[in-house]
C-alpha cells in the first residue's frame, strides 16, 4: 500500500531521504542550485549514477531540474506536504552538522573557488545561490 497525501507520495518520500548518496546529493544543494557535473567531481561517482539519484529525488518531489544548454541544475523545493517540509528541514539541518557532509561541502566550496583546478569542471557554470532560500530552523 503506498501512503498518499493529496497527491504527495509519503513512502517515496522517505525512501528519497533513506540513501546515503541522496542524501550527499541535498546536502550539496543546500540553499543553492548545481549543476550535476559538480556533483560528479565531488562525490566522485559516476554521472549516470548521479543523474539516476537525482532522478530518484525529482520523482520524490524534493529537488527540480534546470537545462541551461548542455547543464543540468539541480536545486532542493519543498514538498507540498506540511510534514515532509518539516522533515526535509530538519534532515538538512542534521546534515550542515555531519562530518561527512561538511567534509563534501568544503570540497565544493574548493572546486567553485577554483574550477580551473579539477579539469571535469572546465567550462562549467558555478553553483547559485537559489532565489528564494530554504529556511532550515524550524522553530
Amino acid at each position: 500500500m503506498v501512503l498518499k497525501t493529496s497527491g504527495f507520495n509519503i513512502e517515496l518520500f522517505f525512501q528519497a531521504l533513506g540513501d546515503n548518496t541522496r542524501l550527499r546529493l541535498l546536502n550539496l544543494m543546500g540553499e543553492r542550485e548545481i549543476c550535476v557535473c559538480y556533483f560528479v567531481e565531488i562525490l566522485g561517482q559516476g554521472q549516470p549514477k548521479i543523474s539516476r539519484h537525482l532522478a530518484y529525488l525529482r520523482r520524490a518531489g524534493i529537488v527540480e531540474a534546470r537545462r541551461d544548454g548542455k547543464w543540468m541544475h539541480y536545486r532542493i523545493v519543498m514538498p507540498p506536504n506540511i510534514g515532509a517540509t518539516q522533515v526535509l528541514r530538519q534532515t538538512l539541518a542534521w546534515l550542515k552538522e555531519d562530518r561527512a557532509m561538511q567534509a563534501d561541502r568544503a570540497r565544493l566550496s574548493k572546486a567553485c573557488c577554483s574550477p580551473a583546478k579539477f579539469s571535469a569542471l572546465q567550462g562549467a557554470p558555478l553553483p547559485v545561490p537559489v532565489d528564494c532560500p530554504i529556511v532550515i530552523g524550524v522553530k
